[in-house]
C-alpha cells in the first residue's frame, strides 16, 4: 500500500468523514428557528388598528413605526432621534437619496421637527 500524504487540506485517512457523513452530527437540530427569524415573524404578524372609525389590518411593524414617528411629532426626543437615525439607516450612501422614499408630507413633518428642536440636539445620541 503505498504512502499517503498528509497535511494542509489531508487529513489522516481514520479521521476524515465517513461516507454519507458530513458536519457535526449532534449540531443544530434542523427545524429549530434563530432570532432573526423569530424577529421576522413576529412583525410581520398583522394586528387590526382604527383609523378615522374605519378598522385595518396592518403588520406589528407598521404599527411600531408608525407609533415611534407619533411619538416624535408629539414632542418626544427620544423617539426623534430614533426616527432620525432609522431614516439615515434607509438612506444610499452614493447618492444621499432614500431607498425607502418618504411621501412628501411625511418629509415636510420631519422638516419641522428637525426645525423645532434643533439640529445639534437631532444628531446628539445620548
Amino acid at each position: 500500500m503505498a504512502e499517503q500524504k498528509v497535511g494542509y487540506c489531508q487529513p489522516p485517512e481514520h479521521s476524515r468523514f465517513k461516507k454519507g457523513q458530513s458536519g457535526n452530527p449532534k449540531g443544530r437540530p434542523k427545524g429549530t428557528i434563530n432570532m432573526n427569524t423569530i424577529l421576522k415573524k413576529t412583525l410581520s404578524e398583522t394586528i387590526d388598528v382604527e383609523e378615522n372609525g374605519e378598522t385595518k389590518t396592518i403588520s406589528k411593524m407598521e404599527a411600531a413605526v408608525r407609533k415611534l414617528i407619533d411619538e416624535a411629532i408629539a414632542g418626544d426626543m427620544q423617539a426623534f432621534r430614533v426616527l432620525s437615525v432609522l431614516t439615515q439607516a434607509l438612506q444610499d450612501p452614493a447618492t444621499g437619496r432614500s431607498t425607502a422614499e418618504l411621501e412628501s408630507g411625511d418629509q415636510k413633518v420631519l422638516a419641522i421637527l428637525a426645525q423645532r428642536f434643533g439640529s445639534a440636539q437631532v444628531g446628539n445620541s445620548q
